[in-house]
């Protein structure tokens, strides 16, 4: 069957699934990418867990003008105008519960407000050698400001704008009954999976309830009257979109309950194959 490209929206994940294994985007796939944008009439985003901070700048050769998804779906991200959209803010009462179960457990999250374009990140406390990692990388980003507030309340304090997204990353057996206790404590979003570089490790992100992938996929699909929807993927923060698409695609470095959901399984990150397909399926079955 033939698919107008003006009626597909192809929607993909940056770590290890369009970046490669230096956490960046390849000439081949940047070139491939803008050839599918600008010659094939693509309508290409991401959906990420990042923010706009190290979004914009992985993404700053390539020519799309859709929203951008981050954050897990938490927001939108309009480059061009620097500015978010669509902000899926947590109750303040649900961040007091969620901070006071990880202080419980001996551990202190980061709590990311919106301040404007800029995303301030609050943490209290001692971090992990993963968390320390992941601060160094990122201080100095424009649009990201990390605070050590110091104590609970200052963390909680919702003056400094909406929470957008809880987040920590421990190792994974102290962390997994933190997220059992907040599943079971609150309705928000909460998404636990091992870290693609470090499997001792493991990712804890903490929504507004309803917030994922998927939920902004079909918005912005409705936004810019997309009939059919291509996702890629590799993590468990992954799989709700993967099940909600037209077509879904796992890398072949994906995960296996990744791999077992997708309609189908490409090459690996390392070798530009999201790009690729991406230029097939459009030669291969558009209505040009």
């Amino acid at each position: 069957m033939n698919h107008d490209v003006s009626n597909t929206l192809y929607v993909s994940d940056l770590d290890g699934t369009l970046l490669g294994s230096d956490s960046k985007l390849s000439e081949r796939t940047v070139q491939l990418l803008n050839h599918a944008i600008t010659r094939l009439g693509a309508q290409f985003t991401v959906a990420t867990a990042r923010t706009p901070a190290t979004v914009t700048h992985l993404l700053e050769r390539v020519h799309t003008k859709l929203p951008m998804i981050v954050m897990s779906g938490a927001a939108m991200w309009l480059n061009g105008e620097r500015r978010y959209e669509h902000v899926q803010a947590i109750d303040p009462a649900d961040v007091s519960t969620i901070v006071g179960i990880f202080s419980r457990h001996g551990l202190c999250p980061f709590v990311y407000r919106r301040h404007g374009e800029l995303i301030h990140v609050h943490h209290t406390g001692a971090m992990s050698p993963q968390e320390a990692q992941f601060v160094n990388e990122r201080t100095g980003l424009e649009l990201k400001q990390f605070i050590a507030d110091g104590n609970f309340d200052a963390v909680c304090d919702s003056s400094d704008g909406d929470a957008m997204l809880i987040f920590s990353m421990q190792n994974h057996d102290l962390l997994e009954p933190v997220y059992r206790e907040v599943t079971a404590s609150t309705k928000c979003s909460a998404m636990f999976y091992r870290d693609i570089f470090d499997h001792n490790s493991a990712i804890l992100e903490i929504y507004r309830p309803g917030t994922t992938k998927a939920a902004a996929i079909e918005r912005l699909a409705r936004q810019v009257g997309a009939e059919r929807t291509v996702v890629f993927g590799d993590n468990g923060n992954d799989l709700a979109m993967m099940s909600s698409a037209t077509w879904s695609v796992a890398v072949a470095n994906a995960i296996p309950e990744v791999k077992k959901a997708a309609s189908e399984v490409i090459g690996p990150n390392t070798d530009d194959a999201v790009a690729r397909w991406i230029v097939s399926d459009i030669e291969r079955n558009s209505i040009q």
